[in-house]
């Protein structure tokens, strides 16, 4: 059974560690769900629904009761259900998110343009692979620029180590250049909790790189699903894996001498 498709987040993941893309997309494990998800979730929702409105109404105080609108149809879905202990738990999760919330309209002014497209769902055959995603936002900036934006409700890293979290937007520009035919001018990841915002530039030499290391990577996902071997690359984001405990550089290393592993 080989590869069918790839998303950019299932990518990262095998880039990062094959045997925690074999947890998620070959043996489906489920991972329990974070506030932090839970806020993300949330929040993405309220933006998307934010552009839906004229713009002379999308201020703060809106966006505040979208996220609420939002968090009272998902609190009760599967996937959030029982997540906080306890209902002062869950009130001040929506007070910290509200306050996250609220850093975006230090970022940029929502009345000033409409996006392109919001929450886009992307599948592309690119001449012998299939990659499918959801991008959060495109826009065309009032200078005519092109830009794709990723919404993070997380803090943003520091920028010496913000270049690899680009890896997913580099695949939707070059799925929108497949698209379309035009190269996407700009990246941007917004960083609400903080907030941070990061933009580098795109260039068609860039997309043709990642083209290549698409491509590269689906070979050596192919390749290890035919061998059932996805190695292990132990480092310091092994502490936020949910899978620890059934990984085998765990099984086989002790912990505490495996997560000291750069």
């Amino acid at each position: 059974m080989g590869l069918e498709t790839l998303s950019p987040s299932r990518a990262g993941d095998f880039k990062h560690c094959p045997q925690l893309f074999k947890f998620r997309a070959i043996d489906r494990l489920p991972e329990p769900t974070t506030v932090h998800q839970a806020r993300g979730t949330t929040a993405h929702l309220a933006l998307q629904r934010l552009f839906d409105l004229p713009a002379e109404q999308r201020n703060p105080e809106v966006l505040y009761d979208l996220f609420r609108q939002a968090w009272a149809e998902l609190r009760t879905g599967d996937e959030f259900e029982g997540l906080f202990e306890s209902v002062e738990d869950e009130r001040a999760w929506g007070i910290e998110s509200l306050e996250i919330l609220a850093n975006y309209f230090s970022i940029e002014d929502p009345t000033s343009f409409d996006p392109i497209d919001r929450e886009l769902d992307m599948l592309e055959d690119m001449d012998g692979i299939t990659i499918r995603g959801i991008l959060d936002r495109m826009e065309e900036t009032p200078d005519g620029r092109l830009v794709i934006t990723d919404y993070k409700t997380g803090k943003a890293p520091p920028e010496r180590y913000a270049i690899p979290a680009f890896f997913a937007l580099k695949i939707y520009a070059l799925l929108v250049r497949r698209r379309t035919g035009k190269t996407p001018d700009a990246l941007k990841l917004m960083y609400l909790n903080g907030p941070t915002v990061y933009e580098i530039p795109v260039s068609d030499a860039q997309l043709d790189a990642m083209d290549r290391q698409l491509r590269a990577l689906w070979t050596a996902i192919d390749r290890a699903i035919d061998r059932d071997i996805f190695p292990t690359r132990v480092g310091r984001l092994c502490d936020w894996c949910s899978f620890q405990e059934i990984c085998p550089a765990f099984a086989e290393t002790p912990a505490t001498e495996a997560v000291g592993v750069a």
